[in-house]
């Protein structure tokens, strides 16, 4: 039989015993929440600035400096941007501190029967910014920026090839295709028909900029084969064709998402027939895609705080020491110094466009005022013999430097109280920004760019920041010289005058936010 098991409960000792000297109570651990997951911050906008002339490797006009500068400014924005430049005979890789990318050694484009090898090299900056510069000697070593050769569209559609081809071998993929004039204007063309295969570019966004509509790209109908595009977009009122030419400006108008100009009047003036230099009807057809964006500067470059170029920098505070640069101005110039008669000054290239037609009617009338003139710049024979003539006829009264001269320039900026600029046309206009910047009172024509930055004083009610004129007349340019003249005499009143142009911001940083705003409108067009 079994033993039943007993049911009397055992009996605990109540005696402690002593722990081991080696062992501790463990720890209880308890149980944290889970970390929240991180959200990763949206990938910066990535931008493609294909352009033709950059600051400070290459330079011929005010596109290098948008070239320069935007780039920076957008990139303080937190964008990423690559700028893709060719390399140019005149652009020193040792001096620019250029590396060679032995990555894109092997490559080659097809132009036309030809197949041209490039390579490229490459630069980054204090500011983020990616230089790329395509690297090919039969196309870009020759003694001039643009040339006349028979072969020039070729050698810009080499470049655009190259910027696309660089960019598939780093699998890099822009959000915004920004091109500029005509020698990148094939770009959105290429993206979307060339390279229409590639999906590394199925949702770039395309915007040109048109910064001069007078260069057009145009070449005959053989140009398409060479630049390896079809030609059933070549017909009469089609994407390439122009007055039986093929236009490369034509063919990125409309193979954009969005159309930006350089100031918000020339945009306007662009849709005219007097300013549209024949584009006028095919920009009215892309009116709703059309935005204009003024220019900024470099305060960097031009700043009377921080210029280094002039014997006394200054502020609208301490405007007084102006002075010591207008006297070292009439000092280089050999013309006598005298406060009460007023420098006018003028860097600009002597043709028609910049409105030299118009003084050299009323200069003999205008030299008997009180004034002085002092004149910077390079053009048309006529205009520099008119000059030589003046300079030697009015020895004290006008001087003339026929050249250039990047320290004179910013001389004259920061040494003379007005600066003239009697345009019949201007897309934008730096220099009347950087005289307003230095206090030295613009007087200038109506147009494009120039409207948008100065205020006239007697139409605004005493509240302008210079003088303007609107018709295109020796006549309205002299009214408006003695207008100036009469009033500096006012010292009181000019200062404030003098006041609104130094306290307004012209930089760059206004500019590249309005630029990121329409990229943004080009992403949701593209969709």
């Amino acid at each position: 039989m079994a033993k039943a098991k007993s049911t009397t409960p055992k009996t605990k000792t109540t005696a402690k015993k002593a722990k081991p000297a080696t062992k501790t109570k463990p720890e209880v651990v308890k149980e944290l929440p889970a970390p929240a997951p991180q959200q990763s911050l949206p990938a910066p906008m990535k931008v493609a600035f294909v352009i033709s002339e950059c600051v400070p490797f290459v330079k011929t006009g005010g596109l290098a400096d948008v070239g320069g500068a935007l780039p920076k400014a957008l990139a303080q924005l937190g964008l990423e941007v690559k700028v893709f430049v060719p390399l140019y005979s005149s652009i020193k890789t040792i001096d620019h501190g250029l590396a060679f990318s032995s990555d894109l050694t092997d490559m080659a484009a097809q132009i036309g029967d030809k197949t041209v090898p490039f390579h490229a090299w490459y630069k980054k900056d204090a500011s983020g910014v990616e230089y790329h510069f395509v690297d090919c000697p039969h196309y870009f070593h020759r003694s001039k920026v643009y040339t006349t050769d028979w072969d020039e569209d070729e050698r810009f559609f080499l470049f655009q090839n190259a910027a696309m081809m660089i960019m598939q071998r780093y699998s890099w993929a822009p959000d915004i295709l920004h091109c500029n004039d005509w020698q990148a204007a094939l770009m959105p063309v290429y993206m979307k028909e060339k390279y229409s295969w590639d999906h590394l570019f199925s949702k770039t966004a395309c915007v040109i900029s048109l910064h001069n509509i007078k260069h057009q790209g145009r070449s005959s109908e053989k140009s398409i084969y060479a630049a390896g595009l079809k030609y059933d977009q070549f017909y009469p009122g089609g994407p390439f064709e122009f007055h039986n030419s093929f236009s490369t400006l034509k063919a990125g108008i409309m193979y954009s998402e969005l159309v930006t100009t350089v100031s918000p009047t020339y945009a306007q003036e662009l849709l005219t027939p007097e300013y549209g230099e024949g584009f006028d009807g095919v920009l009215r057809s892309r009116q709703d895609h059309l935005v204009g964006i003024l220019n900024g500067i470099d305060p960097q470059a031009w700043s009377p705080q921080t210029d280094t170029l002039i014997p006394q920098q200054y502020t609208f505070e301490t405007f007084e020491q102006k002075k010591a640069n207008r006297r070292a101005l009439l000092e280089h110039a050999h013309l006598p110094y005298d406060d009460n008669v007023p420098v006018i000054g003028m860097v600009a290239r002597l043709d028609e466009q910049k409105g030299i037609d118009l003084l050299t009617p009323v200069l003999n009338e205008l030299l008997n005022l009180p004034v002085q003139f002092v004149v910077l710049g390079t053009g048309e024979h006529k205009y520099e013999d008119f000059f030589r003539w003046a300079s030697h006829n009015y020895r004290d009264k006008v001087y003339a430097y026929i050249g250039f001269s990047n320290e004179l320039a910013h001389l004259i900026t920061a040494g003379s109280d007005m600066y003239l600029m009697p345009s019949r046309y201007e897309p934008c206009g730096l220099n009347q920004m950087y005289s307003l910047n230095y206090g030295t009172v613009p007087i200038v024509r109506k147009t494009g760019g120039l409207a948008d930055t100065v205020m006239d004083y007697h139409e605004f009610d005493g509240q302008g920041n210079g003088f303007s004129f609107q018709d295109y007349t020796s006549y309205a340019l002299g009214t408006s010289v003695q207008r100036a003249v009469s009033l500096y005499h006012n010292k009181g009143e000019w200062m404030r005058i003098v006041g609104r142009g130094m306290k307004a911001d012209f930089s760059w940083r206004h500019s590249a936010g309005q630029y990121v705003q329409a990229y943004k409108r080009a992403q949701a067009m593209r969709g």
